[in-house]
């Protein structure tokens, strides 16, 4: 039995399920071919079979991220997608490796603040997940990316400040803590009781 037929959209299947076995599966027996297969597929014809693979992509990249770690290109270049699964699915997949494969990834940096701008819910959410990710790794990445994250911050959704706030705080350093935190204090107004109750919690954590 192929990797295909594994799939959900093989077994005629409308839930994750299949998909979320397959990648457990691929992860205990480390078969690289399996996910050599995988991630050939994303290339499919069939629209069903590319989102499906890209499903058992993330899953495996949040079980054991250095099994796809070597396909980060093909990731980064699937953010050019038309097909909104692949590239938010490829944006997921990337936040799952952004530590491991941190090298090539920054190489292609503005692949990924582009796929952010012009990008769905999805895409945005995990994109700034990621970005946070990239910049803990060293100091370079953080002054490459810490600015776009600022900006997102000062002009994305109000309801979208607590999550991508929170999602920006391993970027924060002693350095930029009082330009992230004065960005957050401009926008309180904007937010709501709730809202508002998840950013000073923010607060707290950098409380001397």
């Amino acid at each position: 039995m192929t990797i295909v037929n594994k799939l959900a959209s093989q077994l005629n299947r409308k839930d994750e399920e299949p998909n979320i076995e397959l990648a457990h599966e691929l992860v205990d027996k480390n078969n690289h071919e399996g996910i050599k297969e995988v991630i050939q597929n994303l290339s499919n014809k069939d629209k069903k079979i590319q989102q499906d693979c890209i499903k058992v992509a993330y899953e495996i990249g949040e079980i054991k991220p250095e099994l796809i770690s070597d396909y980060a290109l093909v990731f980064i270049d699937l953010l050019k997608s038309r097909n909104n699964r692949l590239v938010w699915g490829a944006m997921t997949t990337l936040s799952t490796i952004a530590r491991v494969s941190s090298e090539i990834i920054m190489k292609h940096i503005e692949t990924l603040f582009s796929a952010m701008k012009t990008g769905s819910v999805i895409t945005v959410d995990k994109g700034v997940l990621t970005l946070g990710k990239l910049a803990v790794v060293n100091k370079q990445n953080n002054e490459r990316i810490f600015p776009f994250l600022l900006t997102h911050l000062e002009t994305c959704r109000p309801k979208e400040i607590p999550q991508h706030s929170e999602s920006t705080i391993p970027a924060v350093t002693s350095d930029n803590k009082e330009a992230f935190l004065t960005v957050l204090k401009k926008r309180e107004n904007e937010l709501t009781v709730s809202q508002l109750k998840r950013v000073k919690k923010i607060y707290k954590v950098f409380e001397v």
